[in-house]
């Protein structure tokens, strides 16, 4: 494949889509463009390297392409990501989902197709790939880098999760989406006098229901590093009602969090190449527990709910502002790190500024809400205090 001046970089997109994707796209394509790169474009994350067919003749087109200044200026400002995505981890890939021109050399159930991407990138004539996702998708750019490949990665996953950066791209859209939905559904809580009970996004870390509680969308919130009492819930969501002129309350449930003595909830037994099962339907538990729990703080008459998952609506759209200045920065930071041959790097944002630190910390620990200090375990909410020298977001700092 021919290059240009000075290389080939490669970019992909993994995991599930968010609000700032594109534009992080259209920043490393034009900056790498305009430094002497060719740019091409790994279409549906890892699924992209997996399937190319090594021949020159042969039709990739599903699998990549040569982007250009007039490709990313179309998308740059919208929302998902138009190289598409998939939750594909070569090292673990079913048969069933093999390629066709694969499946005589892999026979196991479960196979690790490692060498194919490593021939693949070398098919491509990469020098660098820049992948952006969350852990999923970056624990196995780790694996590259050790298998030799230089990688720089950006980090993407609207529950704020990965480790050693204080924001990933998506997350203040989700935030966003988040305040803007509650707001609106209070009317219909408010007109029949319910509680307001919110599922949210959210697997292991609870800063999507954390954030807009503190910013007023929800009077309590309930998240996975704290197994909460359901019927001290309904006794501070009714004390909210109480005193609320509409008689309504909100509370903001992460779809990891639990109740006392339970597991997590999942919609789906079956998992993902990652090993994860799909969360869903805590909301729904809550929303029935609480329906039965209200009519002892109301004089013996039961209080209805109203129960909505927001689930996509939070992540689909266009990027906000946040959403569109710090991917644009990311990808700027990631040619930074190419032009000094620098690899095996995250950018990140630390304490309101632009850095870098090793990839492989995405594999050596987890990032969740520091719980002593930010959440109010009595009363089912974040606390409000000690707000100085805090990042923007407040609590998504790993040092704090």
């Amino acid at each position: 494949m021919s290059t240009g001046k000075k290389g080939v970089i490669g970019i992909l997109t993994g995991g599930g889509d968010v609000p700032g994707l594109n534009p992080a796209i259209r920043a490393v394509t034009i900056r790498a463009l305009r430094e002497g790169y060719k740019v091409v474009g790994i279409r549906r994350g890892w699924a992209g390297m997996v399937d190319i067919v090594r021949d020159s003749q042969a039709d990739n087109s599903n699998n990549f392409q040569v982007l250009t200044e007039e490709i990313v200026n179309k998308a740059g400002r919208t929302g998902g990501t138009f190289l598409h995505t998939s939750r594909t981890n070569p090292s673990k890939v079913r048969k069933d989902r093999l390629p066709l021109h694969l499946r005589d050399q892999y026979a196991d159930d479960i196979n690790d197709v490692t060498p194919e991407v490593v021939k693949n990138i070398d098919f491509l004539g990469l020098d660098y790939l820049i992948p952006i996702g969350g852990d999923d998708t970056l624990s196995y750019a780790v694996r590259m880098y050790k298998e030799g490949m230089k990688i720089v990665a950006i980090p993407k996953t609207m529950d704020n999760d990965v480790p050693g950066t204080d924001y990933c791209i998506g997350f203040s859209t989700c935030v966003t989406r988040t305040i803007e939905l509650a707001n609106r559904l209070r009317t219909v809580a408010g007109s029949h006098e319910r509680l307001l009970v919110l599922e949210v996004f959210g697997r292991y870390a609870g800063f999507t229901a954390m954030l807009p509680t503190m910013a007023g969308a929800s009077h309590r919130c309930v998240i996975p590093e704290h197994k909460f009492n359901i019927e001290r819930l309904a006794e501070m969501m009714m004390y909210d009602r109480s005193y609320n002129p509409s008689h309504y309350s909100v509370v903001l449930v992460s779809e990891g969090a639990t109740f006392d003595g339970g597991e997590m909830v999942f919609s789906d037994r079956s998992t993902d190449e990652y090993g994860h099962m799909k969360l869903g339907g805590i909301g729904d538990m809550v929303s029935a527990q609480l329906r039965e729990l209200t009519a002892s703080h109301n004089k013996g008459r039961m209080v209805d709910t109203v129960n909505q998952k927001l689930g996509y609506l939070t992540r689909c759209g266009d990027p906000d502002a946040i959403d569109s200045i710090v991917p644009m920065a990311y990808g700027n930071l990631a040619l930074d790190l190419v032009l000094k041959n620098v690899h095996g790097r995250l950018v990140v944002l630390k304490n309101g500024r632009y850095d870098n630190i090793p990839v492989d910390i995405v594999t050596s620990t987890k990032k969740t809400v520091n719980v002593e200090r930010f959440y109010n375990t009595e009363r089912l909410r974040p606390k409000f205090e000690s707000f100085e020298m805090t990042p923007l977001f407040i609590m998504t700092s790993d040092a704090i």
